[in-house]
């Protein structure tokens, strides 16, 4: 999954900037859609991620039944987290 496409698709345009409130609503209501009817783990796995990075991804209890998947979300967590730090200071 190509992340501008996947923005795309979601919201009309790769320019995270550009996207209007209500877009960004129903872009994230399609994206909790399609998480929720997908079923490769890959794919389900970046949805969430792309969800995380964009403030709207459900919990991992919720999200990840496997423990080894909230293991991974947590890892993919903690390293979003340190590049943010990381590019702010």
């Amino acid at each position: 999954m190509d992340f501008d496409d996947q923005l795309r698709r979601y919201f009309g345009t790769a320019d995270l900037g550009a996207i209007h409130p209500e877009a960004h609503a129903a872009g994230t209501e399609r994206m909790r859609v399609d998480f929720g009817l997908e079923t490769n783990p890959g794919r389900r796995f970046a949805l969430w991620a792309l969800m995380y990075m964009l403030g709207a991804a459900p919990d991992l209890d919720v999200a990840f039944k496997d423990e080894n998947e909230r293991n991974t979300a947590r890892d993919f967590m903690d390293m979003v987290d340190r590049a943010g730090e990381e590019a702010g200071g």
